[in-house]
């Protein structure tokens, strides 16, 4: 069975309880439950869980100190999960009970998987759309990182009990689509994947750049003879034949067409491998070359209703200066369309084929304004769902060479990043020397697991909305907030449960919860205690760096604990059932965490 959400915050649903029970007995006054704020106590005080008091002063007529004395005073005789109390300049810290932790760690290795919540009948439909890349070029760093959050943020909001559907937009159409192939058919003489041994999606990503190459050539000749650069820009031959390729694909040109489908055939097999090795996979996959005609159609019908304008050069625009805007092209003069236009038509497709109730797109924060736009425009079309779409805007991923430029040639490539993140993991293992009677495929397994886990842990620990320096070889170090301290630490507990059945020492499926423990080990029991609430907190705000950062503080508080404290060979048999149940609830936690997280978590390093 999934955890159950109710259980997920019980404490504080038994304190904010007794708050309002003790307000009413002490002060004569009714209190609003919303009135009851509780935190998790600062490092530095004794605590568990801290009140603030000041909302309720107003009630009690007293100075926070007193009050919060009051209030404490109450708890620790009424409250039977509360043994001490201390008040810091108006905070109640509360001390709660060991037996209270300890019945929720049995609660937890009870529960199939612990912090999950189950599709509910008030469970919302949520779609997230993540990767969305282009037809001209293979999949680069900047791709990792959004199909990594996507990917991640979909798997938290199906924890959290949500219908969740990952669709993935593949702009397979468009001036840039045809600057590839028009880069082929002048230079390509005829080259293919299969006789070039080249990845579809880099074959077709080195004529994109190609005919960036030629474009500037292009440019400085045409500058050189005396004309403005911006004029050279539009009147290139490279730019007018591609801009007359694009109105001969919307025009169905055969052989236009013929040559689109085959480039793209190529683009979608790289494609596909490379999220196979990534480990990400989709419900459903639209494609521009599909929506753009409700999306032109829609605009049409905007314009009938008098919604958007028509210029005298026939381009068709939306004005949002009444809301504080600028002017948006939907069509140009010629009747193309522009990428908005095929969003509107994508947004409205998607809202016919499963009318969800939120649209999450994860795309970087060089669209804020794209998305804001969208946004307002789709509400002028009239369209009631407009206010459900929210743009999980990310910052961008640089290197320490700096900034990237697909035009150029200059992007780290998704597959060679992996490749180089495997072989590091490689150098890294064997320097370690561990993984000694393992045949060379095990072994390459777990390299890849240690590799590709690095990349993915680096990238989602850090919050969506910051911009990242990613370094891959810090990535992979075996020490400090990384993917393979986490599975390493992840091991090392498993290898306490292969010990112990060779010592023949049973697995508990219950720990005692009359013992004591020690400060470690509370502050495990108490870490455990926040999971949900950290899953819970993460869906609401699409934000997986809350999982990743929890669990190298669950990971790096169980290595304190297991470094100062035996669990084997510990004498007393409660102490170590408890603590084999500690190391079964933490492990489970980390396994499944890092799931969320597309991190596979490997038996041995």
């Amino acid at each position: 069975m999934p955890f159950n959400s109710d259980e997920m915050q019980v404490i504080e649903q038994i304190l904010t309880r007794s708050v309002v029970e003790g307000i009413k007995l002490l002060y004569g006054q009714s209190c609003p439950p919303e009135l009851i704020q509780l935190q998790k106590t600062r490092r530095e005080f004794d605590g568990d869980i801290t009140l603030v008091v000041f909302p309720l002063l107003k009630l009690s007529r007293k100075s926070p100190d007193i009050t919060a004395a009051d209030i404490g005073s109450y708890l620790q005789d009424h409250c039977q999960e509360i043994v001490r109390f201390n008040v810091i300049k108006g905070f109640l810290n509360l001390v709660i009970s060991t037996g209270y932790f300890l019945g929720h760690l049995n609660r937890a290795l009870d529960a199939e998987r612990y912090g999950f919540c189950g599709v509910l009948p008030d469970s919302r439909t949520i779609m997230v759309e993540y990767s969305s890349p282009n037809t001209n070029k293979p999949l680069h760093l900047g791709h990792i990182r959004n199909n990594l959050l996507g990917y991640a943020v979909s798997n938290i909001l199906e924890a959290n009990g949500q219908r969740v559907i990952k669709t993935n937009l593949v702009n397979d159409r468009g001036i840039h689509i045809c600057k590839s192939m028009l880069a082929w058919q002048r230079w390509g003489n005829g080259e293919t994947p299969a006789d070039s041994g080249k990845k579809g999606d880099h074959l077709v990503g080195e004529y994109y750049v190609k005919f960036d190459r030629e474009y500037k050539k292009q440019i400085a000749d045409l500058v050189a003879a005396g004309m403005s650069r911006e004029e050279a820009e539009k009147k290139a031959p490279l730019m007018i034949e591609a801009q007359e390729m694009l109105r001969k694909w919307e025009a169905g040109d055969e052989a236009v067409l013929l040559l689109w489908k085959k480039m793209n055939m190529w683009v979608y097999e790289g494609f596909d491998g490379t999220y196979k090795r990534l480990g990400v996979h989709f419900d459903k996959i639209y494609y521009e070359s599909e929506t753009w005609i409700p999306g032109k159609n829609a605009v049409l019908e905007g314009l009938g209703k008098n919604v958007l304008v028509k210029r005298d050069d026939g381009s068709v625009w939306a004005d949002m200066r009444d809301k504080g805007l600028d002017e948006k092209v939907l069509l140009r003069s010629d009747g193309t369309s522009v990428y908005m236009t095929q969003d509107i038509g994508t947004a409205k497709v998607r809202q016919q084929d499963y009318a969800p109730d939120k649209m999450v797109y994860v795309v970087g924060n060089e669209q804020n304004y794209h998305f804001k736009v969208l946004a307002i425009i789709l509400d002028m079309l009239g369209f009631p769902w407009a206010k459900t779409l929210h743009h999980l805007s990310y910052g961008m991923v640089e290197l320490p060479e700096g900034k990237m430029k697909s035009r150029e040639g200059t992007v780290v490539d998704a597959d060679d990043l992996m490749d180089e993140m495997i072989d590091t993991a490689r150098e890294m293992s064997k320097e370690l020397g561990k993984l000694e009677g393992l045949s060379d495929d095990e072994k390459e397994d777990i390299f890849r697991i240690i590799g590709l886990g690095a990349l993915k842990y680096y990238m989602l620990k850090v919050d969506p909305v910051k911009n990242m320096l990613f370094n891959p070889r810090e990535s992979i170090d075996f020490d400090g907030n990384t993917g393979p301290f986490i599975q390493y630490t992840y091991t090392r507990i498993l290898s306490v449960f292969r010990k112990a059945e060779e010592l023949q020492i049973d697995r508990p499926d219950r720990s005692p919860e009359n013992i004591a423990v020690n400060d470690k080990e509370k502050n495990l029991l108490r870490l455990i205690h926040e999971f949900p609430a950290v899953l819970a907190d993460a869906g609401e705000t699409f934000n997986p760096s809350l999982i990743a950062n929890f669990i190298f503080e669950l990971v790096k508080e169980y290595n304190q604990f297991y470094h100062d404290y035996s669990i084997l060979k510990e004498e007393d048999p409660e102490i170590r059932k408890f603590r084999l149940v500690l190391s079964r609830v933490v492990s489970g936690i980390v396994k499944n965490g890092m799931e969320l997280l597309g991190v596979e978590m490997p038996e041995r390093m």
